[in-house]
């Protein structure tokens, strides 16, 4: 079974509404959102990625898999830099930048499923 694409608004419309509230699809339950705070009440920290480590022989699955879990749990994380060129930073930066102002139907070709 093939999945299909999650419809989900794009970002640019929403802003377009001025939104007073989240709108409710996107609000989680009290007991599915993730713990920000551990059972001592200390903040935890947010992941850190390196990004020296996902270029690296030696390092690349663990920080790849540290990776996943940030995007999994979290949906965010800090990136750190370690000796890597920063022109490749700079470069995926514009990238991403280049990705939101394509047309939306170019960005339909990357719906998620």
């Amino acid at each position: 079974m093939e999945a299909t694409p999650l419809a989900v608004p794009f970002v640019q419309e929403l802003a377009k509404e001025k939104l007073t509230r989240v709108p409710e699809r996107y609000v989680r339950l009290h007991n599915e959102r993730p713990a920000l705070y551990n059972s001592s009440t200390t903040p935890l920290p947010l992941p850190i990625i390196d990004l020296s480590k996902l270029l690296s022989k030696d390092h690349k699955v663990p920080e790849l898999e540290r990776l996943h879990q940030a995007c999994k749990e979290w949906g965010f994380f800090q990136l750190i830099n370690h000796g890597v060129n920063t022109s490749l930073l700079e470069d995926v930066k514009r990238g991403v930048q280049e990705f939101f102002h394509l047309p939306k139907e170019e960005k339909k070709k990357f719906e998620q499923r």
